[in-house]
């Protein structure tokens, strides 16, 4: 589907009062920076390798797409539903994603930096460990999220017993802490005791 379909069917849908309805599209290496897909049904639909930088996706549904390798720098995905989306290696830089849902999106080598993800559920997300991970802006909750899974790796040095039990209260903040347990400090060996 080439860019002027895509924009014949999102100006059809809101001169109707409708949500633009591209779900299944192949989008697949489509140019659609800086578009405006706000609101738009994309659910399913393959974006891999799209050029999407500057795009306007707030409050769309983005549930099940193919995302692979998809330029999302800059893009607006504040509130879209990006729950079980195939992010991995796209690049999210300096993106705008609070309050979206990327509950059991693959994450995977995606480049997240400089992006703003407060308010977001990463809930069983697959969050990325690289350098392009470094530098996301993050509200309390994500940052309680991310302590706690920290806090129950299980490492005997004292360096991580000691990081572990300062950070303890904030990873006891974790929203599911009731569920996954609540944490407790650990004493160091050596006469050494947390505080």
């Amino acid at each position: 589907m080439t860019r002027a379909e895509v924009e014949a069917i999102i100006k059809t849908a809101r001169e109707r009062m409708e949500r633009p309805d591209l779900r299944r599209a192949d989008l697949s290496w489509a140019d659609l920076s800086w578009a405006n897909l706000s609101e738009a049904d994309l659910s399913g639909a393959d974006l891999s390798g799209a050029n999407l930088s500057g795009a306007n996706l707030s409050g769309a549904d983005l549930s099940d797409a193919d995302l692979r390798r998809a330029d999302l720098s800059w893009a607006d995905l504040s509130g879209a539903n990006l729950s079980d989306a195939d992010l991995r290696r796209a690049d999210l830089s300096e993106a705008n994603l609070r309050r979206a849902d990327l509950s059991g999106a693959n994450l995977s080598g995606a480049d997240l930096s400089e992006a703003d993800l407060s308010g977001a559920n990463l809930d069983y997300s697959c969050w990325p460990l690289w350098c392009g991970s470094l530098g996301v802006k993050v509200d309390k909750r994500i940052a309680a999220q991310i302590a706690y899974h920290f806090c129950r790796l299980e490492c005997d040095t004292p360096e991580y017993i000691q990081a572990r039990n300062a950070i303890l209260t904030l990873a006891n903040q974790f929203h599911r802490v009731e569920e996954c347990g609540k944490l407790n400090g650990i004493e160091m060996t050596g006469g050494n005791e947390n505080e």
